[in-house]
C-alpha cells in the first residue's frame, strides 16, 4: 500500500461503523480502534481506514479496497447492500482498466463510493 492511512468525516459514527463493520468483514478487514471520537479499521492490527464525525462535510469520495479474489469482491458487495449501501456496480470485470480487473462499487451512508477490487485472473 502507498499510503499509510486515510481518514474521512462521516455524519452518523455509529451508522459508518456498523456499516463498514459489515462492509468489509468479507476482505478480512476489521475495527482495530477507536480514539477520541475516530474509528480505525484494517488488517493484523494496523488501521489504515479511518473515519468520525467532523463539522465540516465531506465531499463523496471514491475509496477501493483490495480483494484476495474475486469472491470476496462478491461477499463485499452483497455485504455493503445487506449493510444499506446502495448498488454503484455490480461485481464483474471492468476491462476499461485492464482484462483481470474485477470490482464491485456500492455508495456508503455518506455518499462515498466505495469498491473492492481483485486484479488477479479467476482461479
Amino acid at each position: 500500500m502507498i499510503i499509510d492511512h486515510i481518514g474521512l468525516a462521516v455524519a452518523d459514527y455509529e451508522k459508518s461503523k456498523a456499516f463498514y463493520s459489515k462492509a468489509l468483514a468479507p476482505l478480512g478487514i476489521a475495527l482495530v480502534m477507536e480514539v477520541e471520537g475516530w474509528v480505525g479499521f484494517g488488517k493484523n492490527g494496523k488501521p489504515e481506514f479511518w473515519f468520525g464525525v467532523h463539522r465540516d462535510k465531506q465531499r463523496p469520495m471514491h475509496i477501493a479496497f483490495a480483494a484476495d479474489n474475486r469472491n470476496q469482491v462478491k461477499a463485499f458487495h452483497a455485504a455493503a447492500l445487506s449493510a444499506g449501501g446502495k448498488d454503484n456496480g455490480a461485481p464483474g470485470i471492468r476491462d476499461i482498466y485492464h482484462p483481470n480487473y474485477y470490482g464491485a462499487f456500492v455508495i456508503d451512508p455518506d455518499g462515498h463510493n466505495i469498491e473492492a477490487v481483485c486484479h488477479k485472473p479467476e482461479t
